[in-house]
């Protein structure tokens, strides 16, 4: 397992490869990730616990514990933390975290990020 630090909290991935990636995202009260899309991936998003809201395309939804959502490969997407968020993310296809294209982001990261 990994630990990785980001402005809104920090990811623990569990797995790694060409074909599934799967992380835990701690994301804290009131932060969120990046608006932004994959070429090359898609992603599952489960509640463990918290309360977050994810913008997919142009839909935003209020997700509590237990509740998942999909993100298309090429789709817009972010999810923010109304309280402290755990969220199982599963991501399919080639994952690289190269292929995250930001659109707009809170902590001044809008370019491709570098492994």
């Amino acid at each position: 397992m990994r630990s990785v630090k980001k402005p809104w909290g920090r990811f623990e991935e569990f797995a790694r490869n060409a074909k599934v990636t799967v992380k835990l995202l701690h994301i804290e009260r009131g932060c969120r990730l990046s608006l932004q899309y994959h070429r090359k991936r898609r992603e599952f998003w489960q509640v463990v616990s918290g309360r977050v809201v994810a913008t997919i395309g142009k839909v935003r939804r209020t997700l509590e514990e237990g509740q998942s959502v999909q993100v298309s490969r090429g789709v817009q997407h972010r999810i923010g933390a109304l309280v402290d968020s755990i969220v199982l993310e599963i991501a399919t296809g080639a994952f690289d975290e190269a292929d995250i294209v930001r659109l707009a982001d809170d902590y001044g990261r809008t370019a491709r990020t570098k492994p």
